[in-house]
């Protein structure tokens, strides 16, 4: 079953079992697939759907910041309970050990030396580790291993 398949079941058994919150985040995000399907006339895969999820979870992220920083925990805490749900349809994320690890193989494979190379190696990067990793942690990775 493709994970776009498995979001759709998600959303019946949502609608089946009245969870409104679960429900309501679901189908935001099967809006934003669909929409990424639409603009680029083609049909998603499971690595782009992930593309879509990471996207929405670090709107959501950004939004929980803002929020809290304006004193509106109600909102924030709304956009947590989208953010659990989100993240349920995410592979496992790697730890920072790993992430340090593939960036300091890529590092190599490319024969990358200081800061100039960050685009070659982010490239790289995208490629091998997309879905499975924080990039935020991954730009950092890639800066500390092209300062050495």
């Amino acid at each position: 079953m493709s994970l776009k398949d498995r979001i759709t079941e998600d959303m019946k058994s949502a609608m089946r079992a009245k969870e409104a919150d679960r429900l309501s985040t679901i189908r935001l995000l099967l809006a934003a697939i669909k929409q990424k399907e639409v603009d680029e006339r083609i049909v998603l895969d499971d690595a782009a759907v992930i593309a879509v999820v990471d996207k929405l979870l670090k709107q959501r992220k950004d939004s929980i910041e803002q929020f809290t920083q304006a004193g509106r925990t109600d909102l924030a805490d709304k956009e947590s309970a989208e953010v659990v749900v989100l993240q349920a349809y995410l592979p496992a994320r790697l730890g920072e050990a790993e992430i340090a690890a593939e960036v300091a193989a890529i590092v190599a494979e490319l024969g990358a030396a200081g800061p100039g190379d960050m685009g070659k190696v982010m490239g790289a990067v995208k490629q091998r580790l997309a879905g499975k990793a924080d990039m935020g942690l991954v730009s950092a990775a890639v800066k500390q291993a092209l300062a050495k």
